[in-house]
């Protein structure tokens, strides 16, 4: 604070406080001014008073500032002077520039927007011209495009035909997979009932008799030079799931991090399969020298022997004689028995989980004997148990029934049917219903056997719309896509009217009312088919409650 004296009247003082407040800002600089004889500067000082804010209405206001335009009127004049001079006595202007103008016709308002009109008219007539040709050179380019695309997609379907019916005759050629032998025994079906029509329909009697018999002869012999080379297949298949078997024991861990990478990590285990993976891919190879052949029995028989029982102790004997059998330099065709006996015996080294603890974890045998009870069902046809898993079961059925492999080697003997065709459809089906991602479940429950009888008795192996019988072609879909897939809510069509029928919008205006009322009763005779099935019945009603809602 600060005192200060302020004179009242002509003799007295009176004291008055004066309070500073010290400002918390800079004050900015205003200008002044300098003394030119001392060199004392003064600047300019604004009041200490905080200026008082403004109370805040609520409303935000914008400050603009004003010009007033200042007009005023100014004469100009050109700057070029010109003159004009004619023709007089004493002086001659040429005149061979001059033009002579003389006064036209006289046109009046009338006339003037005729002629704009019929103008206009010549002007529309080129324009529309232009137009149509442009037009229609844009519809024959299109034409020209939209044949083009039609002759390459019927070129790429009778190419996909061709490779379909190479790749079927290369399977019956040279047989791999079950699938393979499974189309080559229906060719063999279909021979043999072509060959028997021919007979019945041009002999008679013994000579009918004979020829009968005499393509029983050829069935048997065919079906003979295929059980044999199935053998050989077998037992390839057999050497390659084996190194499958064992390459996934030997992989390592691996799991994706937060970026994205992929981290793979060796372990103790996974080290111990891939070991023994390289030292069975030896002791398999045929053909090899002597020295290499009795190195890699030299290195078995360290590996095995770093546990002692009676399957290693085993090992060892036959390892032993098959060295000195080889030094003997017996034939490498006799000891073939032996070499296999050893190959048995260390993959049954390898898949037990004490000494390759990695195995355990892939094998189908559980270690644990108790665990066998478990899911096991009996097959009445080959007396077998047999896990829940070797059993073919569809959705219609009530029980077990036999196993896979008694339906396989009772089609190979009777009907001989290729069901390859089913299991592509309902392959196709699942990949197409996941992409949905609506937690559809019924089209898992669906089996072969289930999809073969839609196909066959209910859509009678034809598209519903253009009657196509090619079943490699066909595929079933959403009757109405904005509900799950189920027997009583799909339509069998080809792969391009399933692309079109997807895309619509609304299928009372795409299609007839005839055409849904027959699409509606095969839905009708689908409920009716699994309607007897108790995990489809809860679908049923759902489906029901949901159709009478919409």
């Amino acid at each position: 604070d600060l005192v200060t004296s302020i004179l009242t009247d002509s003799d007295s003082f009176q004291d008055l406080t004066v309070k500073i407040e010290r400002p918390t800002y800079r004050k900015p600089f205003l200008g002044g001014f300098k003394h030119r004889i001392t060199g004392v500067e003064f600047h300019n000082a604004g009041s200490q008073t905080v200026p008082k804010k403004r109370p805040d209405k609520g409303i935000e206001v914008f400050c603009r500032e004003t010009q007033t335009v200042f007009e005023k009127n100014k004469l100009q004049q050109t700057i070029n002077t010109t003159s004009t001079q004619m023709t007089k006595i004493g002086l001659y202007v040429s005149n061979m520039t001059d033009k002579i103008i003389r006064p036209g016709k006289y046109i009046t308002a009338d006339e003037y927007h005729k002629r704009r009109l019929e103008a206009v008219i010549v002007l529309q007539t080129y324009f529309r011209r232009w137009h149509a040709i442009n037009l229609v050179q844009n519809l024959r380019e299109k034409k020209r495009l939209r044949l083009e695309w039609e002759a390459q997609e019927e070129l790429k379907k009778k190419k996909e035909k061709e490779e379909k019916l190479q790749s079927e005759y290369r399977r019956r050629q040279d047989p791999k997979t079950k699938e393979d032998y499974e189309l080559l025994y229906h060719a063999l079906e279909v021979w043999r009932q072509e060959e028997t029509k021919r007979i019945n329909k041009s002999l008679t009697g013994t000579e009918r008799k004979a020829a009968l018999c005499g393509l029983l002869e050829q069935e048997t012999q065919l079906i003979a030079s295929i059980g044999r080379y199935k053998l050989d297949t077998d037992e390839e298949n057999r050497q390659q799931t084996i190194l499958r078997f064992l390459g996934k024991c030997a992989q390592p861990k691996s799991w994706k991090a937060f970026d994205g990478k992929i981290t793979e990590m060796d372990t103790q285990y996974t080290l111990r399969a891939r070991e023994l993976l390289e030292i069975y891919r030896s002791i398999s190879m045929n053909d090899i020298p002597k020295g290499e052949r009795i190195d890699v029995l030299l290195t078995l028989r360290r590996t095995v022997k770093e546990h002692d029982c009676k399957l290693t102790q085993e090992i060892v004997e036959l390892i032993d004689r098959e060295v000195d059998l080889m030094m003997r330099d017996v034939k490498e065709c006799n000891l073939e028995g032996l070499r296999k006996r050893i190959c048995t015996l260390f993959l049954q080294y390898i898949k037990t989980p004490k000494f390759n603890p990695e195995v355990a974890r892939i094998l189908k045998v559980p270690p644990d004997p108790l665990q066998l009870y478990k899911n096991v069902n009996f097959c009445r046809s080959c007396k077998n148990y047999l896990p829940a898993s070797e059993f073919a079961v569809p959705a219609s059925s009530r029980t077990i029934g036999r196993c896979r492999l008694c339906c396989k080697i009772d089609n190979e003997a009777r009907k001989r049917e290729a069901f390859l065709k089913y299991r592509l459809m309902l392959k196709n089906l699942r990949e197409s219903e996941a992409d949905y991602q609506d937690d559809t479940k019924i089209v898992y429950l669906i089996q072969q056997q289930d999809m073969q009888y839609m196909v066959e008795k209910i859509w009678d192996c034809q598209s519903a719309l253009s009657a196509c019988d090619d079943l490699y072609d066909l595929v079933m879909v959403r009757w109405d896509k904005h509900h799950e897939w189920s027997p009583w809510n799909t339509i069998l069509l080809s792969k391009d009217e399933a692309d079109a029928h997807l895309k619509l919008c609304n299928l009372q205006e795409a299609y007839e009312a005839v055409f849904i009322h027959r699409i509606n009763r095969k839905h009708i005779q689908a409920k009716k088919y699994f309607a007897q099935i108790p995990r489809m019945a809860s679908f049923l009603h759902r489906s029901g409650d949901q159709t009478n809602t919409n």
